[in-house]
């Protein structure tokens, strides 16, 4: 830690139901003395910012229950800033797994003036190639997490269904973390993905553990997680549009870092998630297609429907092409306009061979939904408490139907429709 106030303390608080309070306080410290460390380290070659501090404090979580924390602290000038940190599950076999998403954190954050979209000036040219977990977070401490992905958290273990927490991080090193599992969950902005976190849930699929994408723009990143100076997977590298001077270009291209369906090694990220992400920015209805889907039973939803400014701000896409999993069902077609250009996002459900269901949202607001004109809503985008009810009945379905096992067993199999949906809008 590093503070110009004198003291600080710290809470860890547990996210979930607990009676619609929606935390836990699990722990608490005692008053740390502060300190103010010096400025950061700057690596010139990727232009990488490391705090690089001596640790302040260290807190034991033996008997914490697995699960996503929030760690608040609160200096004595009454200034508050948050750590997000997620106590790891060590199986998942008869659970739902909800898979956090560090790697997409640490991608966006900027604390020490650079991120991977941006460098000082603010100017993408200077942006670094390489981020640090050796740092802080921006802004409150904890913004994507709040944002993306706390709300599902809440409606997760309010349904009571079998629980385990994991991130992005430990799925690449082990795929034992998902052995097992009913399902896995990525939740609502999950961009970048090593190809070893690929590979381990393509691997789970096929086995017949289900998969929820509760966001857009997933897997989109190809990344490489390497050692920092004290321990292994400290560093998220992504060269992005200048992957020919990353050092794997020419000797390792299936590990060279910019979008997975690039070259040198182009793999696009629909034959997992069923979708293609497709564009940036957009604000628009979520319109729904195949009203009698499972996936919509209680909603009282008929075809042609819309829920206002629930699509945007990223989409995803089905594009009708070998490389997309079959069978699919396009769930919602919902038109929008994008840098001056009309197309679609869907929603899509398909099957595997091993019995697994993928279902794809579409749109990076879902999570955001669950949270519509409530206190917590936060950025909202003008959605109401009306697209709020569906969203929450939609996700109970999705969760506790895939929480009974693979579901082309005990739901309805897809109806593929993709001919048909673009036929028709194209006509």
């Amino acid at each position: 830690m590093s503070t110009t106030a004198a003291s600080f303390r710290v809470s860890a608080f547990r996210i979930g139901w607990y009676g619609g309070a929606q935390a836990r306080l699990v722990w608490s410290s005692g008053r740390v003395p502060g300190r103010a460390r010096p400025a950061p380290r700057f690596l010139p070659d990727t232009r990488t910012v490391r705090a690089d501090w001596p640790r302040t404090l260290t807190c034991d979580t033996s008997g914490w229950p697995e699960g996503a924390y929030l760690l608040r602290l609160d200096a004595d000038t009454g200034h508050q800033r948050y750590l997000p940190l997620i106590v790891r599950s060590t199986r998942a076999t008869g659970r739902t797994v909800l898979m956090h998403a560090p790697a997409t954190w640490q991608a966006y954050n900027r604390w020490g003036g650079y991120s991977l979209y941006n460098g000082s000036s603010g100017a993408y040219a200077t942006r670094s190639l390489v981020v640090s977990f050796d740092r802080p977070y921006d802004g409150d401490g904890a913004e994507k997490f709040l944002v993306y992905e706390r709300a599902a958290v809440v409606l997760a273990e309010r349904l009571g269904i079998p629980l385990a927490y994991t991130t992005g991080t430990d799925v690449h090193r082990d795929p034992g973390v998902l052995r097992g599992a009913t399902t896995v969950v990525a939740l609502g902005h999950d961009e970048y993905w090593t190809p070893q976190q690929r590979d381990h849930l393509t691997r789970a699929r096929d086995s017949g553990t289900n998969i929820a994408f509760l966001g857009a723009n997933t897997c989109f990143r190809r990344v490489r997680l390497e050692q920092g100076d004290t321990a292994a997977d400290r560093t998220v590298v992504c060269y992005k549009s200048a992957v020919r001077s990353d050092p794997y270009y020419a000797t390792h291209p299936a590990l060279a870092t910019t979008d997975f369906r690039l070259a040198p090694a182009p793999d696009p990220e629909s034959s997992l998630t069923g979708v293609l992400y497709e564009g940036y920015p957009t604000d628009a209805p979520y319109v729904v297609h195949t009203a009698d889907h499972w996936l919509y039973e209680g909603t009282g939803v008929r075809a042609g429907d819309g829920f206002a400014h629930l699509v945007g701000v990223e989409y995803d896409r089905v594009t009708p092409d070998p490389s997309v999993p079959a069978p699919l069902e396009i769930t919602a077609h919902s038109p929008l306009v994008c840098n001056g250009r009309p197309s679609h996002s869907d929603s899509a459900y398909y099957t595997a061979a091993g019995g697994a269901g993928v279902f794809a949202t579409g749109t990076m607001r879902w999570v955001e939904g669950l949270m519509a004109g409530t206190p917590d809503g936060g950025r909202d985008h003008g959605m109401d408490t009306r697209t709020r009810d569906f969203v929450t009945r939609t996700t109970e379905n999705l969760l506790r139907g895939f929480a009974q096992g693979p579901a082309a067993r005990h739901r309805p199999a897809p109806r593929p429709n993709t001919d048909d949906v673009y036929r028709s809008t194209t006509a």
